[in-house]
């Protein structure tokens, strides 16, 4: 296989994988943030967005400190044979830290302009609180929620300085599509960084283009 192919199908693995898990995860928070009443909440709230705003480097730290070989969780992890560090799968790991909060963010938009009267309905006809969730909250709300899991995608798609301090730059095993270009341009192979760049920016064009036909009016969520 071509070396400039094998970066990219790694990247679509990493960035499917850790979308997956952040639909799930990201999904079930936001739900819960949109309908827990509590002076936590914002403070909850700002702890699950901070991935968002902290440097690459700093969350990659972070991550080292927890799941690395002597780590609060890598201690553990390796004595039942599991390593993060270093390995494909501490990529999706921080990728998926890193990219969970913009499926929090648009998940939680989307459930809050969802009409609270017709969940409420729901109930009074004798709905349990998760055939509310699954058969009126989360289909009004899906269009957010797709949106911002195709942002998400795209940003696990793109990770870089977390991904290299967790899984390091092994070619062929942890070697992602941003960390291929980085380590393309230092090599001065310009033929290999401008096709790899221009993969990536034509995908998240595709992805900000779909995102945005998705993201939803508010008229749409309430009572007409």
């Amino acid at each position: 296989m071509h070396p400039v192919w094998t970066p990219l199908l790694l990247s679509l693995k990493v960035a499917g994988l850790a979308t997956l898990l952040n639909m799930v995860l990201g999904v079930a928070a936001a739900y819960g943030l949109s309908r827990w009443r509590s002076p936590l909440r914002d403070f909850i709230d700002s702890i699950l967005t901070l991935p968002l705003v902290l440097p690459p480097t700093v969350l990659g730290y972070y991550l080292l400190v927890l799941f690395g070989r002597r780590g609060a969780f890598g201690a553990w992890l390796d004595s039942i044979g599991i390593q993060l560090v270093f390995t494909w799968q501490g990529a999706v790991v921080a990728s998926t830290i890193v990219a969970f909060p913009l499926v929090l963010k648009a998940s939680r938009a989307a459930f809050e302009n969802v009409d609270h009267q017709l969940e409420n309905a729901a109930r009074v006809l004798g709905v349990s609180e998760a055939g509310v969730f699954f058969r009126v909250s989360l289909p009004l709300a899906a269009r957010g929620i797709a949106a911002g899991v195709l942002l998400a995608f795209a940003r696990a798609l793109g990770e870089f300085g977390a991904t290299l301090m967790v899984a390091g730059n092994l070619p062929g095993r942890t070697q992602t599509l941003s960390v291929a270009i980085y380590e393309a341009v230092q090599a001065g192979d310009d033929g290999a960084a401008t096709m790899l760049v221009a993969i990536t920016s034509i995908t998240c064009v595709v992805i900000l283009m779909l995102a945005g036909r998705l993201l939803p009016d508010r008229k749409q969520f309430t009572l007409r």
